[in-house]
């Protein structure tokens, strides 16, 4: 019993603290299949392919069928298809007609509607494109939203790193000049001054373990991992992808864009779809009909055809409002489309200068560190020799761990910025490599 009760305490233990290693490209890769803004995305693409089958589909002819059987009750029936020969008819008994059968097929194939079909399957086809660029950028977002993620991950995983190792020299700290003060070497009020920064080095670690496990559990929502994985990041893979690309310098093609001109051209074949109103329509009829009409009537092989024009004399007047609508949300698309080209330059110069401040700001941090630790060493080698006091060393000792920290987090800003500049450039997910069929 024992034994097994071990067994079944070390299980669970490993399934709650279940890691994966993940790297950048297989985190984007299952994002960009599995989340649930990618699902929405494919989703739209699929709908939009319906909506232009379903247009295309009015170019063939329509064929409809019908039939009827009625029940007459005391019907009076009168005709003049009677011949000469039956005037001495109407003495006779009159005919029982209880009953009368229809049956009809009618074909209609359209010729000529002023264009507005063929009009309407180029609005439909540049919408279902529009649709899949947006698609695309939908999933450049989603590799942007894994990259901002991992990035606050990786930071919270490194400071909580680094503070637990600072904690420990905190804790020796304490023990030793708690010795020391109860041998007389310092005085309380140094032993004091340690404690308090052990608490606040403890208090800095809990917050960041809670923020490492806010940033885990989002990413575990984000990929649909179970909610106990606990993601561990090879940011090694993360460091040859970037070696391996070139960074981007100059405007890309975005998706987003590519989605809004198409829209434009779907606005304007819209301008056109309204304008052929204007025209009558013409098609192209046929049909057949049964009849019988119980002891009075019968006809078969009833066949028909011929040509049907009809022609809304209302539009003379009514349709220039529609035509003006469309050219009005036409000049809306082209607007806006301007106002996005400009945003796009905008958002990949700042970008750029994000990425380039980062790379700066990496160097001076790796100086920063050099700096703080041969500072402490100093400080330490003083105050082992009383020349400087407590609140030299502590100092020493905190800003010794505030640039290892500002040094880790440098690193994840430079791929943070990197990757944020390949995303306005047009290039996040095809830099990765990630497949999305």
């Amino acid at each position: 019993m024992v034994l097994l009760a071990f067994l079944l305490l070390a299980y669970t233990k490993n399934q709650a603290q279940e890691k994966k290693l993940l790297t950048l490209k297989e985190a984007v890769q299952i994002a960009v299949t599995n989340s649930d803004a990618a699902t929405l995305a494919k989703t739209k693409v699929e709908t939009s392919k319906l909506e232009l089958d379903n247009t295309k589909n009015n170019r063939y002819p329509s064929v409809k069928a019908s039939g009827q059987y009625l029940r007459l009750s005391s019907a009076h029936v009168d005709s003049n298809l009677q011949s000469n020969s039956s005037s001495s008819s109407e003495s006779s008994a009159p005919l029982k007609i209880d009953q009368l059968m229809l049956g009809q097929v009618n074909v209609a194939m359209p010729l000529f509607n002023g264009f507005k079909l063929k009009n309407s399957i180029k609005e439909s086809e540049s919408m279902y494109k529009a649709e899949t660029f947006s698609e695309k950028h939908s999933k450049e977002q989603i590799g942007l939203e894994v990259v901002e993620l991992f990035a606050n991950l990786y930071k919270a995983q490194q400071m909580t790193t680094l503070i637990e190792d600072n904690l420990k020299t905190a804790e020796q700290r304490v023990k030793d000049f708690t010795a020391m003060e109860e041998n007389g070497l310092i005085a309380r009020n140094d032993l004091l001054k340690a404690q308090l920064q052990q608490s606040n080095v403890q208090l800095s670690l809990d917050n960041a373990k809670k923020n490492t496990a806010i940033a885990n559990y989002k990413l575990n929502t984000l990929l649909k991992l179970p909610e106990n994985t606990e993601v561990a990041i090879d940011i090694e893979a993360v460091k040859r992808d970037m070696q391996s690309n070139q960074v981007i310098t100059t405007l890309g093609e975005r998706n987003d864009l590519k989605s809004l001109e198409l829209k434009k051209s779907a606005a304007e074949s819209a301008i056109k779809i309204a304008k052929g109103n204007y025209y009558p329509s013409l098609s192209l009829t046929g049909g057949y009909i049964a009849f019988d009409l119980n002891n009075v009537l019968t006809v078969t092989n009833a066949m028909n055809v011929g040509i049907g024009v009809s022609y809304d004399l209302s539009n003379i007047f009514k349709n220039s409002k529609q035509v003006k609508l469309a050219q009005s949300k036409a000049k809306e698309t082209q607007v806006e489309v301007s106002l996005m080209t400009e945003q796009i330059k905008e958002e990949t110069f700042q970008a750029q200068q994000n990425y380039n401040l980062s790379l700066k700001q990496s160097l001076v941090y790796d100086k920063a560190v050099e700096q703080a630790s041969e500072n402490y060493r100093i400080v330490k080698d003083k105050y082992d020799n009383s020349l400087s006091d407590t609140n030299d060393l502590l100092e020493a000792d905190y800003q010794q761990l505030q640039a290892k920290i500002n040094q880790a987090l440098s690193k994840a800003d430079v791929a943070q910025k990197y990757y944020e500049l390949q995303f306005a450039s047009g290039k996040l997910t095809s830099s990765l490599n990630i497949n999305q069929n």
